[in-house]
């Protein structure tokens, strides 16, 4: 690699770096609803309920991400708390995506599962993801509380969440650092809170 070609990389691993910086520190005015997706996800897991989590591509990765953390460990040595990715049975996702839709994965799953006063944690960088929002209906259904993680606008979800958390940012990439940034700060913060409980 040309030396020319270096630094151009180099600028260009700075830009990115420097987009999520300018993005982070807008982070500090979702803070107060941040911690009230914590009470509420607090108040259904120290029932006994449970923390169901639904998104697609980099955000299923994320739902799978933070019910291990919840599920496993993230700090502390304590209890193994109920937390679930809906895609993470993939003889599931796929007999209901060729029987019933795509779009119909995660309701499907939710509506199996869940349990009024569970919550779905709804992850969508549009807001406007077919199957999501069907979750969300599904949960409508089922008592269950929704808290959605999105972008900028909120797409859809925005109207039709208890409390839409929307990461203000136009760029998939910034929106999905900022989610998994909120998603740690929420498991940190339910492990303290659920270990004494």
């Amino acid at each position: 690699m040309s030396v020319a070609t270096t630094t151009q990389q180099v600028e260009k691993i700075l830009t990115i770096w420097n987009e999520h910086i300018e993005v982070a520190k807008l982070l500090p005015s979702l803070a107060a609803s941040v911690s009230d997706a914590v009470d509420i996800i607090y108040s259904s897991l120290a029932a006994g309920g449970q923390l169901l989590i639904a998104g697609n591509g980099g955000s299923a990765a994320d739902a799978q991400h933070l019910a291990a953390e919840l599920t496993g460990r993230f700090l502390l040595e304590r209890r193994p708390f109920r937390a679930m990715a809906l895609h993470g049975n993939t003889s599931a996702l796929t007999a209901i995506g060729n029987d019933y839709g795509y779009e119909q994965v995660f309701a499907r799953e939710l509506s199996a599962h869940a349990r009024p006063g569970d919550v779905l944690l709804a992850i969508s960088t549009s807001g406007n993801s077919g199957n999501v929002l069907r979750a969300i209906e599904a949960a409508r259904d089922h008592k269950v509380k929704v808290i959605g993680l999105t972008g900028e606008s909120g797409g859809r979800m925005q109207s039709l969440c208890d409390l839409c958390l929307s990461i203000p940012s136009r760029s998939t990439a910034r929106i999905q650092e900022m989610h998994i940034t909120i998603g740690h700060a929420m498991c940190e913060l339910l492990e303290v809170r659920l270990a004494k409980a």
